[in-house]
């Protein structure tokens, strides 16, 4: 390997690892940005009520089942709810559950997440108020 291309990679690997870290610990800071919550609705204060998902779960034997419902109109394609998705305590993607607005009358979801334990986020994507998250542990 000749000394240039070395220096260049061991600089290159040098930056990566101060910047990694920096963008790992990052995921709380993009709340009122990237996503929003209750607790940081970014551009869109006021508009929590109607976007935040509401979780609620059950357990039958003990196959986790979880309701996710958004306090939103279904108003066609003008203003609706455009899914709902789940992910579970690394954000990884476990389901998600796609709305018509021409013919869903409201935002409900249900989900079975067999024996699921641990940290749920559930998002909710509106086509004018983008995407909301909340939490829950299953």
């Amino acid at each position: 390997m000749n000394r240039r291309i070395f220096l260049q990679f061991t600089a290159a690997s040098s930056v990566t690892g101060l910047v990694l870290p920096n963008v790992a610990q990052a995921k709380p800071q993009l709340a009122g940005g990237l996503y929003y919550t209750r607790e940081a609705p970014g551009r869109w204060k006021g508009k929590e009520g109607g976007h935040v998902p509401k979780i609620q779960i059950s357990k039958d034997k003990g196959t986790v089942r979880v309701q996710v419902i958004t306090a939103h109109e279904m108003n066609g394609c003008e203003h609706y709810i455009v899914k709902h998705i789940v992910l579970d305590g690394k954000y990884r993607f476990l389901d998600e559950h796609m709305f018509d607005p021409e013919n869903d009358q409201e935002p409900v979801s249900l989900f079975s997440l067999g024996r699921y334990r641990g940290q749920i986020y559930v998002l909710s994507v509106c086509n004018k108020h983008d995407t909301w998250l909340n939490s829950t542990l299953v």
